[in-house]
């Protein structure tokens, strides 16, 4: 289970619903960039490529470009963990799964830290067990959208602790107000992706942020050239001023979009909405998850299983933010599949009453100022 991805969920002729990409293609002037490098593929990335983008990367974040990792992805970056060969890695759940499979593959021992759907799936450093040399867990958090305070992930470094962040959505929360990306922790590891922003998942980059010395020792046994010369040319395009502007502009639009979706998915009977939501997608509760991702193929559209995160079940499912004229194709179509049961234990089975539409609008202004 821990292999699944929305990607299955969204095969076929569907709205999709299941991938969190926001563009289904990249923007006309990344692609006017990246056709542009064609003609630089008939020799392998140089170090000139690799510097610039380095470069770029670190000029983003106030960082030096020795303290910039290229990955093929930052999927690459949860596979390279294992050489860091820590003795025990801690897991925050529910989240991403790709780190813990890359962790459990290479041999790993691995701890799961689960957190309570009643506290809103917040983190509380003393739940990580102290002996954890390695520790990894998102902000914001797929797939129940929760943005820990930088204060809280802080907490948790440690002498001789490597702290993973994944930031994969970061850029799609206005200002990035809990980045840790800029931040020179000791033992801090810092992912981040541009497939969801800039519509590039079948490029395969990303990068992380940290120490030399750790990039070093991650890096240990890596190949040559893991990243090749269209990805190195996204990341220098990706974060230079004007495309940075522009995904803080896509962010803006994005919350907006969140939380008129999340206010209507909360007003249809027997739809529970996981709040404050930071992220550009949504985890819902459904009463019989797998009849309703049924019945909305039958409409048309496709949404994430989410009972393959650890920690949730079958009638969890997370739904992407679209526009508006497809987040209203949403919940119509939700409204008609969904059947509320009868019995009113079932609402407050794992999780708070949901909030009401103007908390929710006040808590995200907070956590986007």
């Amino acid at each position: 289970m821990l292999r699944h991805h929305g990607d299955v969920d969204a095969a076929g002729e569907l709205l999709d619903f299941a991938v969190n990409v926001r563009l289904r293609q990249p923007p006309e002037w990344l692609r006017d960039r990246l056709i542009a490098a064609l003609d630089r593929l008939g020799g392998y990335p140089s170090a000139e490529d690799d510097l610039a983008a380095r470069c770029a990367v670190a000029r983003r974040h106030d960082r030096s470009p020795e303290e910039v990792l290229p990955l093929a992805g930052a999927a690459e970056g949860f596979a390279l963990l294992p050489t860091l060969r820590p003795e025990l890695a801690a897991v925050v759940h529910p989240s991403f799964t790709e780190p813990e499979l890359a962790l459990r593959d290479g041999g790993v021992d691995v701890t799961r830290v689960p957190l309570d759907p009643a506290d809103g799936y917040r983190l509380r450093p003393e739940a990580v067990p102290e002996r954890a040399d390695l520790v990894v867990l998102g902000n914001p958090t797929n797939p129940t959208s929760v943005l820990h305070p930088a204060e809280t992930l802080r907490s948790l470094a440690r002498p001789g602790r490597v702290l993973v962040v994944d930031e994969a959505f970061a850029d799609a929360v206005v200002d990035e107000p809990e980045s840790l990306a800029a931040e020179r922790i000791p033992g801090l590891l810092v992912l981040r992706s541009l497939t969801k922003m800039w519509g590039l998942p079948g490029l395969r980059v990303g990068y992380a942020l940290g120490e030399p010395e750790l990039l070093r020792r991650l890096t240990h046994r890596r190949p040559h050239w893991p990243v090749g010369t269209l990805g190195l040319e996204a990341l220098l395009a990706c974060c230079e001023p004007d495309a940075v502007a522009e995904s803080r502009g896509a962010a803006e639009l994005l919350a907006r979009c969140r939380d008129e979706l999340a206010a209507e998915l909360a007003d249809i009977p027997g739809v529970h909405v996981a709040l404050p939501a930071a992220a550009p997608f949504l985890l819902l509760r459904v009463p019989n998850g797998p009849s309703v991702r049924a019945g909305l193929r039958q409409h048309g559209i496709a949404v994430r299983r989410a009972d393959t995160f650890p920690g949730l079940d079958e009638d969890h499912v997370r739904v992407a933010v679209r526009g508006d004229a497809e987040n209203a194709r949403l919940v119509s179509a939700l409204r008609e599949v969904v059947v509320p049961p009868a019995s009113p234990e079932w609402e407050h089975a794992d999780e708070e009453p949901v909030a009401t539409v103007t908390e929710n609008r006040s808590t995200t202004r907070e956590a986007t100022r």
